[in-house]
């Protein structure tokens, strides 16, 4: 694996989109557009969820890192501003607790299922935090998962991956939403 990061682009879309494919459309066919909302131009409900994700791709408002072996994708780290990724789980209890609100958050991993539990996740993570870096850095919100100690949780349900993960990434812990989120934050600086 040559661990390429590379962004999601309309260039690097249809590999982004053979991934999800291979995956049936990831987690029942959502194709990683639940966290997203209408935009200016497309109204989600108006198309299936590929189309919708292609169509915020070629607007600018749909941003993942992607991890590349070779010319395939083997896993993707969304993230993008509240705007842009408006609907997080337990948004009540989040909003009601935020006294600073970060202009990035990281709301969603996928990893192929034959690359899982080999870094990779880690490795998605790390390039997103690049290329918001690129972007001009700033603070970043997220809101891992926390397993129960000593229950095994399948890979495949860890969508925004684990405190754990984000704690050796640098993010700070704040607190608990629902029963297993938590909400992490790190202050991502400049590039150069």
């Amino acid at each position: 694996m040559d661990g390429r990061i590379r962004p999601l682009t309309p260039e690097t879309f249809p590999a982004w989109l053979a991934l999800a494919e291979k995956h049936n459309g990831v987690w029942g066919g959502c194709y990683c557009s639940y966290f997203h909302s209408d935009t200016e131009h497309t109204v989600k409900d108006d198309y299936d969820r590929k189309t919708f994700k292609r169509r915020l791709v070629e607007e600018g408002v749909a941003h993942a890192a992607l991890v590349f072996d070779g010319d395939t994708a083997i896993a993707w780290c969304e993230y993008g501003s509240p705007t842009e990724l408006p609907g997080i789980y337990h948004r009540k209890q989040y909003d009601a607790g935020e006294t600073r609100p970060a202009p990035w958050r990281i709301t969603c991993f996928f990893v192929d299922r034959d690359h899982r539990r080999s870094g990779v996740a880690r490795e998605a993570l790390q390039g997103a935090l690049g290329l918001i870096a690129e972007a001009g850095g700033g603070e970043v919100v997220s809101f891992p998962n926390e397993p129960k100690a000593g229950k095994r949780t399948s890979s495949s349900f860890l969508h925004n991956g684990t405190r754990t993960m984000f704690e050796k990434a640098g993010f700070t812990f704040e607190r608990h939403i629902g029963t297993s989120k938590t909400v992490m934050r790190l202050t991502v600086p400049p590039a150069g």
